[in-house]
């Protein structure tokens, strides 16, 4: 299979391509990424030597570029992990996520139509669901999200569905809880307090600390999204999740524990616009496919403590 990978220079992206690699060695990976701040070459270095594996800078909006890969490899399959991720930059500067997230996946799913693929896995997120007090959000709930980044990922997620129900482009969205592991880029939670705390600076904590969320270890969403790869359902929508609820206080908590810092290391901060309360999503449907997550949370935390801690070369300068 000759798989083209979106975003594949981003985190999730790195860490699926290894994966996908490992686990599937006669398979073709082209790596599409732009490059911009939270792409970088270094998170695949390891794969330079990799005859499977071609990366090439292009923007996914690009239609004359895009179009040029697709006519250069016969593409099997796409997983699309293009996208603008973070939702504070999302407040400040919409127009570059409704550009990326939304053109970007029309442009591809076009690609998708004319040239006949198997399969086209969109890669979202459960914030376009919302906040919810108690309970989970399943694939069939109404989505209601509340920034300019959960909204272009809403939006692309319909747009993807409406390919499969129009053209009959297979599509297959899922929707993840939030990651954390190696290869992070330093302004999401995880990294950035234990980059902070490596550092000697201070953590900032939005409001109270007292906003849920749900958390996945990379390489757990990595393996759902292989499976769902060989064994989801055209025009189907899968939730991933670990059942890892932890308010980001709690999250503080344990990094200055495994980081060996007290509560003077944290900075609360005003809470952010718009802020949802709690995230929570309903995994059963993929479960069903006989997926569930290999990694605890507690060893995959320390895990990724201890590769911040001895990969310094690779985060310290993206925070100058």
């Amino acid at each position: 299979m000759i798989l083209l990978v979106t975003g594949g220079a981003g985190f999730i992206g790195s860490n699926y391509i290894r994966h996908h690699l490992a686990h599937n060695p006669t398979d073709e990976i082209i790596n599409v990424d732009l490059l911009t701040y939270a792409g970088n070459p270094n998170n695949l270095a390891d794969l330079k030597n990799n005859g499977e594996y071609h990366f090439i800078q292009e923007d996914i909006s690009n239609f004359k570029g895009m179009e040029a890969i697709f006519k250069k490899f016969d593409i099997d399959a796409v997983i699309n992990f293009a996208a603008e991720t973070h939702v504070d930059r999302s407040i400040s500067n919409p127009d570059t996520f409704i550009h990326t997230n939304v053109l970007g996946t029309h442009t591809l799913l076009n690609l998708a139509m004319q040239y006949d693929l198997k399969k086209f896995v969109h890669v979202s997120t459960d914030e376009v669901y919302g906040s919810i007090v108690s309970g989970s959000f399943s694939e069939s709930d109404c989505l209601s999200p509340s920034s300019p980044y959960s909204a272009s990922k809403a939006g692309s997620d319909l747009i993807a569905l409406s390919y499969q129900i129009t053209y009959h482009v297979p599509v297959i969205v899922t929707r993840c809880t939030n990651n954390f592991g190696p290869y992070q880029f330093p302004e999401k939670l995880i990294p950035l307090f234990i980059t902070n705390l490596l550092e000697g600076k201070k953590v900032p904590v939005y409001g109270t600390g007292k906003n849920v969320r749900e958390w996945i270890y990379v390489l757990d969403h990595c393996s759902a999204l292989d499976l769902l790869l060989k064994k989801g359902k055209s025009g189907e929508i899968y939730n991933i999740s670990s059942g890892n609820e932890r308010c980001n206080l709690e999250i503080t908590d344990c990094l200055l524990n495994l980081l060996k810092k007290d509560s003077s290391m944290i900075n609360y901060v005003d809470d952010r616009p718009g802020h949802d309360f709690r995230y929570s999503i309903d995994s059963s449907k993929i479960r069903k496919l006989g997926w569930s997550p290999s990694f605890s949370f507690d060893n995959a935390l320390k895990e990724t403590v201890d590769w911040y801690k001895t990969n310094r070369w690779w985060w310290e300068p993206l925070k100058q």
